[in-house]
């Protein structure tokens, strides 16, 4: 049951992510040029770097390499655009069955048969 509901979900979920696109950007300076940010998030990270390349034991240098990789994430994630392909209703419908009916039956697969075994069973 489990194995079954387990390729359901897989097949359902791979059919339905590919009709999805993703587009991405990055930020923008929209009323004051319209020039995009990317340089501004890169110096953290790369004098981060180079500080840590001369003492890398640097506790600022840690702290910015690790926070220039997080605004650059967080950057290229905010700005995600994610499209779904048109396609039929007949399509559509049966993705998101085959992915609930596989849910559907891993989840009942893990649920336990019958009443829990008490102490007086023994």
């Amino acid at each position: 049951m489990f194995l079954l509901g387990l390729g359901l979900a897989v097949a359902g979920g791979y059919l339905l992510l590919q009709q999805v696109d993703v587009y991405g950007g990055y930020w923008q300076f929209g009323r004051w040029g319209g020039g995009t940010t990317f340089g501004l998030t890169l110096i953290p990270l790369l004098l981060g770097i180079g500080i840590l390349f001369y003492n890398g034991s640097s506790v600022a240098g840690w702290l910015l390499t690790g926070a220039g990789a997080v605004i650059l994430f967080a950057g290229i994630i905010a700005n995600l655009q994610i499209h779904f392909r048109p396609t039929t209703l007949y399509n559509t419908l049966l993705m998101l069955g085959m992915l609930v009916a596989g849910l559907g039956l891993i989840f009942r697969s893990l649920r336990p048969v019958g009443r829990p075994a008490t102490p007086q069973d023994t």
